[in-house]
């Protein structure tokens, strides 16, 4: 269903294995078994502003406590892994973190000029890694080129990137205030992929921070490479995947026509004249049409036994005749 933007699970995506594995389990576990610590997770705008509870961002901003958002977001996680495969696990990191930054900011500037223009009093918004995941949605606009893949009614396309817009529709739509989480992800992605404001020199992960992950978490969120039975390299898209398997089989194709010829050479000289037939054995289509072929105008005439007994006798005399003048000769 999901292999429009990539292939080949999660190889070399361990931050989206990351990603997928540890929200989801502690979602599941606080939504099964210990969902008196539920209270803990929820996104208080309230409690951080006049509280001072700033771990509550931390907690509240990754960890959904609505299960179809859970889903959801994992879902759209899984298709983004590809630009943790084109741009590598440190700079999507970056993405994401920079994005979660910007997005919490842009949490309360929208809380607040709502509360100011229609005196709402939103204490609370829906919680889990959604802030990112929407703002992942404007580079996945930008860079994933459009491909149909099929109509509906003669009149309305599907391509390769309906789906994940349809699922985050869903996601945009299961809760009364995830518009704002929506909005403000949206914006901080827009702002990180700006090259006017390039916040992605400021709000990126160090390089020395990258190698200690690398070192060691990577390794255990690293997938094994899948196998390819045509060695193909993963593209962007399923299109571009299978130019890459007909390029492959056009190689394939030349390479044993090549080594054919070769062994051709090699086990004597080329029948030419298979190829391109002498002169005097091309017929001619002025005469063709209105005369027939030599074979049909003359069939061939039978040999009588006698004929080939004269024949061999002639060839052995003619042998040994060569034999002794070559004796004679010698002496």
């Amino acid at each position: 269903m999901f292999t429009s933007t990539g292939s080949s699970g999660l190889y070399k995506a361990p931050l989206s294995k990351g990603l997928l594995i540890i929200p989801s389990i502690f979602s599941l576990l606080l939504a099964l078994l210990f969902q008196h610590y539920q209270k803990f997770f929820t996104y208080n705008l309230q409690a951080v502003k006049e509280e001072f509870q700033i771990w509550r961002l931390l907690c509240g901003r990754t960890v959904c406590l609505d299960l179809k958002d859970t889903f959801c977001s994992s879902l759209l996680i899984y298709n983004f892994r590809i630009f943790e495969r084109r741009y590598g696990s440190r700079k999507f990191s970056s993405f994401l973190l920079g994005s979660w930054m910007l997005s919490v900011m842009f949490d309360f500037v929208l809380v607040e000029a709502i509360e100011y223009s229609f005196d709402l009093n939103i204490s609370s918004l829906p919680s889990g890694f959604l802030g990112p995941v929407f703002a992942l949605f404007v580079p996945f606009y930008t860079s994933i080129p459009r491909v149909q893949v099929t109509q509906i009614l003669g009149q309305f396309s599907i391509t390769n990137k309906t789906l994940v817009y349809i699922l985050g529709l869903q996601l945009l739509t299961s809760g009364s205030y995830i518009w704002i989480v929506a909005l403000s992800g949206l914006i901080s992605g827009m702002c990180y992929s700006s090259s006017l404001l390039k916040v992605y020199r400021i709000l990126c992960v160090p390089s020395g921070i990258a190698k200690i992950f690398a070192r060691t978490l990577e390794p255990i969120f690293t997938s094994a490479e899948p196998s390819n039975e045509f060695g193909v390299g993963m593209g962007a898209t399923i299109d571009i995947q299978r130019q890459q398997r007909m390029e492959l089989l056009d190689r394939q194709i030349l390479i044993s026509q090549v080594a054919q010829m070769r062994r051709q050479r090699q086990g004597g000289i080329v029948n030419w004249n298979r190829f391109f037939p002498p002169l005097r054995h091309r017929p001619n289509a002025n005469y063709l049409d209105n005369h027939p072929t030599v074979q049909e105008a003359r069939p061939p005439a039978e040999v009588s036994e006698e004929q080939v007994t004269s024949a061999f006798y002639e060839k052995k005399t003619t042998v040994f005749q060569t034999h002794d003048s070559a004796k004679l000769k010698h002496i």
